[in-house]
């Protein structure tokens, strides 16, 4: 999944439209080393937004990360890379107009090599899911195939937000495929109520496996709201110019934060149920304020700011998702990528 592309976080022009042309990205000077060519083109920055989507989708389903898991983090952060590469192949004659500092127009990576580099992390990702199995596969191939429709032909269709947002649910099913659909424990053999008649170990398998279906969906559903709220905005990212955008994702990023958090306060289990409120708030904060600061002045600065926090705000959504599944520890491991996110994110943009 390729992520909605915003132009650099900071800067005095967007990255597409007929407006000035930006500078180069902060910390990557115009005809930079090879090395920094690279980390421009993949914006690695970003890539501290996926590993969370696996693990939540691990949480969802009740089990520990595990080798699956690792093999799906893996497969996503190649698919995330192939999409990023495969992104500015398909935009090079655009952005040879409107970002002629990218690292295609500018001639530090050919464009040759970044479809190359789409290619070879594709097969790397989906080589990667088949090691966790045929399920696994079969989920990274929809979202390969996702990838490749948004990047070559769906991303300036009306269709782009909704397909975005099936990207990010197919990475946390992916994940939650990887490790596993069956719950930590099944039913026992029988359940018997009194009165009234056995209930077998099937139909209480068949509960579970509902169950965590349900949580799964619930989890992807999350993560795709989010999504499709993000990459609304970032249509608008070039000319600037929509309140109506930033409007519509403040609501309904602060309409999910606040679910998130409702839902662990009515969770038992003590102090542990509160943790998911920390991710959460931290959620709500990311994307409100420059949401807020785009919709009252909706310049196309601002609007790209916009849409990098919300980039970033998908990891405190992880972890929410994640602790409220239970895993609190996972969720303190993914909500710790959130520093390291946007410190990169000064160097290298996100999108």
């Amino acid at each position: 999944m390729s992520g909605p592309e915003p132009a650099p976080p900071s800067g005095p022009a967007p990255a597409v439209g007929s407006l000035p042309v930006p500078a180069p990205e902060s910390g990557l000077a115009q005809g930079g080393g090879r090395i920094r060519a690279w980390a421009e083109l993949l914006r690695v920055s970003a890539l501290f937004s996926v590993p969370g989507d696996a693990l939540a989708g691990a949480a969802a389903v009740g089990l520990r990360p595990g080798r699956g898991t690792a093999y799906a983090v893996g497969a996503s952060l190649c698919l995330y890379e192939a999409g990023m590469a495969l992104n500015d192949w398909a935009d090079r004659e655009e952005d040879a107009v409107d970002r002629p500092h990218r690292p295609l127009p500018s001639g530090r990576i050919a464009p040759a090599a970044a479809l190359g580099a789409a290619g070879l992390l594709t097969a790397a990702g989906l080589a990667l899911a088949s090691r966790a199995g045929r399920p696994a596969l079969t989920v990274a191939a929809a979202l390969a195939g996702t990838v490749w429709a948004y990047d070559l032909r769906l991303k300036h269709t009306s269709a782009a937000p909704a397909v975005m947002a099936t990207a990010r649910a197919l990475d946390l099913v992916l994940g939650a495929t990887a490790t596993g659909s069956a719950p930590r424990r099944t039913a026992v053999t029988a359940v018997r109520h009194a009165p009234g008649p056995v209930a077998s170990a099937p139909v209480a398998r068949r509960g579970a496996a509902a169950r965590t279906g349900l949580r799964v969906a619930a989890s992807a559903g999350a993560l795709a709201v989010h999504t499709y709220a993000v990459t609304a905005v970032s249509r608008h990212e070039a000319q600037g110019g929509s309140t109506l955008a930033p409007l519509g994702a403040l609501a309904t990023t602060s309409a999910l934060g606040a679910v998130t958090a409702l839902r662990a306060l009515r969770k038992p289990g003590g102090a542990a149920a509160l943790v998911p409120l920390l991710p959460a708030a931290l959620y709500v904060g990311t994307t409100a304020v420059p949401l807020l600061h785009a919709a009252l002045n909706p310049s196309s600065s601002l609007t790209q700011r916009a849409v990098g926090s919300g980039i970033r705000a998908m990891i405190p959504l992880q972890a929410a998702l994640a602790a409220r599944a239970g895993a609190v520890g996972t969720g303190i491991g993914v909500l710790g990528l959130a520093p390291l996110a946007r410190t990169l994110a000064g160097k290298v943009s996100a999108t």
